[in-house]
């Protein structure tokens, strides 16, 4: 006789806005989505948290700028107290809303969503639609396989020591890495947070980066970057002539790839299409990676989801370069780097806190950092 699947029930949301109207959207569009159930509104962030402790959501929606207590306040409130509840910003596609998010996904959001910019409500829930509800299932899907991970374990297992750690394998004779180039998507701002700063001034590589953001977003991040980071954080432009010890990052909305120029390699910006639905797209960046450096390429797929950078990695594969992934345990969603592991591209499968270290010592670089 076959056992029946499990039962999961809904992601239980709470939308919590100062703005009625978007109250209103925000709880329609979530409550038409498969596997999401709204249960209740707040109209700012001291209502927003009697009410966490009240219904006991899984998840939020969350407005920042709300009267009495913003939604960086919830955020430090609930990461203040431990809480497992989770939170997908809704911000505005601004330099202000993008400023806010970024410190936003920093205090412990794990994700955001663009509010809508239709006049018609029409045209606001399908925006809605498209930007919110594939954060929320991903969030769903998170939770759930930290749920049976937890059941499937019921006694507390001691954490790995560095032994224990799959390292990337020594490469006796092996030339360095010229360049290093990194994928990463929902999850992306913290993990950088904790990886750039980690790299050294005198980091001898070029960086390239893609994180999915939309415009505006990615200018945020890099400044914020920046302000924290030995090394110098851009948004890149087009012409940028890449040097060692600066990273590029990947601007919101267009696609980023490198070419040749003289002895060195420059930045090309393009409004080429969307690949995967992505714009900018890991897989794109990295066939231009794959064409100028061959197999002199240390690439990194952090946490996301979906499956960008999969076929970049596997061009980069085959020319020899070294593949990095995050490990399941320590990414916010393991989608991309799954996509790595499972297909057998990844020459190391490491938590966050060691790739860095890592990245170091494949560079060829000795360090108090790495020590």
């Amino acid at each position: 006789m076959n056992t029946p699947p499990p039962i999961i029930d809904p992601l239980r949301v709470l939308v919590v806005d100062d703005s009625a109207l978007y109250r209103k959207l925000v709880s329609q569009v979530l409550q038409e989505a498969d596997g999401l159930e709204v249960v209740g509104t707040a109209c700012n962030g001291r209502v927003a948290l009697d009410k966490i402790q009240q219904l006991r959501p899984d998840l939020i929606t969350l407005d920042l700028e709300m009267p009495e207590l913003d939604g960086l306040g919830v955020l430090r409130h609930l990461q203040d107290n431990h809480s497992s509840v989770g939170a997908i910003v809704l911000s505005a596609l601004s330099a202000e809303g993008a400023t806010a998010t970024t410190r936003a996904l920093d205090a412990g959001a794990f994700d955001f969503a663009l509010k809508p910019t239709s006049k018609s409500p029409d045209a606001s829930m399908a925006e809605l639609k498209e930007s919110l509800i594939p954060k929320a299932h991903a969030f769903a899907e998170t939770k759930n396989r930290s749920t049976a991970k937890r059941a499937a374990t019921p006694h507390p297992v001691a954490a790995p020591s560095d032994q224990d750690m799959p390292l990337c394998p020594t490469r006796a004779g092996r030339v360095n890495p010229r360049i290093l180039a990194i994928g990463v998507s929902t999850g992306g701002p913290k993990a950088l947070s904790q990886l750039i700063p980690s790299l050294p001034a005198n980091f001898n590589v070029p960086i390239v980066l893609v994180q999915h953001m939309p415009p505006v977003f990615t200018k945020s991040l890099a400044d914020e970057l920046n302000r924290h980071a030995k090394i110098n954080v851009v948004e890149a432009q087009h012409g940028d002539m890449l040097q060692p010890g600066t990273v590029y990052i990947a601007p919101g909305g267009k696609q980023m790839k490198l070419q040749r120029a003289g002895f060195s390699s420059s930045v090309v910006i393009s409004d080429d299409p969307p690949e995967r639905n992505c714009r900018p797209s890991v897989d794109y960046l990295f066939r231009s990676v794959a064409e100028i450096y061959g197999g002199d390429v240390l690439a990194c797929i952090l946490t996301g989801m979906g499956d960008d950078g999969h076929l970049g990695c596997k061009l980069l594969k085959r020319r020899g370069a070294i593949i990095m992934a995050q490990n399941e345990a320590t990414c916010v969603v393991y989608g991309m780097p799954r996509q790595i592991v499972d297909s057998n591209l990844a020459d190391c499968i490491l938590p966050l806190d060691k790739i860095g270290e890592e990245m170091l010592k494949l560079t060829g670089q000795e360090t108090a950092a790495c020590r």
